[in-house]
């Protein structure tokens, strides 16, 4: 197996204040920043790029995030100003793009329907189906009552190929 977490504080925090992003549009995009860091720290090369890209017809409107080899990330979403009460789903139906350029003539790309607009289960999705590795995410953003990051942060863990169930 292998595994990876990180905590992304400030990286959250830091993209909320240059948005100015709603509760519901931090943690959306909070959590594809921290996937998409944690996704670029597995590439090799010190010059790959990894973009998770988001397109949704839910309110949100869809999330782009970029990343590089050593889990820099950057991002926006399309409405970052979007308010819903918890549980209503900021995506609704839409698509989950994983692009990765490796410096060769062409970048992999890889497409899945999103499953059920959390972004973290999208990605297991992603994993099993695209790349055909069992993986388990997990992400979580935690809001304070005057807006700010209390805390985010992630996990992505994986089985190795030729490893019994």
């Amino acid at each position: 197996m292998r595994a990876f977490a990180a905590t992304t504080k400030n990286l959250v925090e830091s993209a909320r204040v240059h948005h100015n992003t709603s509760p519901v549009a931090t943690a959306a995009l909070g959590r594809t920043l921290t996937a998409g860091a944690i996704m670029g720290s597995m590439m090799k090369n010190e010059t790959d790029m990894l973009t998770l890209q988001i397109k949704c017809s839910g309110p949100i409107g869809g999330m782009t995030v970029t990343a590089d080899s050593q889990g820099r990330a950057k991002g926006y979403v399309v409405n970052p100003e979007v308010l819903l009460p918890p549980k209503n789903g900021a995506l609704g139906a839409g698509f989950l793009n994983v692009i990765k350029d490796m410096g060769l003539k062409e970048p992999y790309a890889g497409q899945t329907i999103l499953q059920t607009g959390e972004i973290a289960e999208d990605l297991t999705y992603y994993f099993a189906t695209s790349e055909q590795v069992p993986s388990s995410v997990g992400l979580g953003v935690l809001m304070e009552k005057d807006n700010t990051v209390r805390c985010a942060g992630g996990f992505i863990v994986q089985v190795m190929p030729f490893i019994e169930d």
